[in-house]
């Protein structure tokens, strides 16, 4: 009997891992914010989680600030909560340590009332999938991962903005998170920069 059982449990171990199951428990810990509180990007405390992936050096994660912030004023008293993960790479060389940086980022563009994390170890890029600076992730109140993708369709490929935006897939997400419908496109190819290894950058 012991031996069926834990055969049982190897099969289901494979089963969730190769359906990405496995994963949930190492979305469970806290990470720690820059103003030194735990918080816990992929368990919403509200409706849903926000959380842009973005860069202090990026033209394209920089561009989108204005929206960035609209985004979380606009839907943070509908339950969503926005949060700023910085993939910056910390290197010897940086002339300042990477907070320094990022806290001044946060000033000059007037980020106010926004959560940041500095993923140095990628972290929680690897958990949520994320790959390029701006990105955004949207976590529903079930954990799961609803959207991923670009902020909306300004630009038409790198350096090639469009005059005007015409298609808003972040805000179409959340709308329908909100509405419990079906997103619309659960999946955008983001444009910006890459996310790199900070370990190969170091070498």
């Amino acid at each position: 009997m012991r031996f069926r059982r834990a055969a049982a449990c190897s099969v289901l171990g494979v089963i969730l891992a190769c359906l990405g199951l496995g994963a949930q428990t190492a979305r469970l810990t806290p990470v720690r914010a820059l103003d030194g509180r735990d918080v816990r990007p992929f368990e919403p405390s509200g409706a849903a989680n926000v959380l842009f992936f973005v860069a202090t050096d990026c033209p394209i994660s920089n561009s989108y600030v204005p929206e960035i912030q609209r985004v979380c004023r606009d839907y943070g008293a509908r339950g969503v909560s926005c949060i700023l993960i910085y993939e910056d790479v910390d290197t010897p060389s940086s002339g300042s340590r990477l907070d320094d940086l990022v806290t001044t980022h946060l000033r000059d563009y007037r980020y106010e009332n926004i959560t940041a994390i500095v993923d140095r170890t990628r972290r929680v890029a690897k958990e949520a999938g994320a790959t390029i600076t701006p990105q955004a992730v949207v976590i529903d109140r079930a954990k799961d991962v609803r959207y991923r993708g670009r902020i909306d369709n300004f630009y038409a490929a790198l350096g090639k903005p469009r005059q005007q935006v015409t298609e808003r897939d972040l805000r179409n997400a959340l709308d329908a998170v909100l509405a419990g419908t079906p997103v619309p496109k659960r999946d955008t190819q983001a444009l910006g920069c890459y996310i790199v290894d900070p370990s190969v950058v170091r070498k």
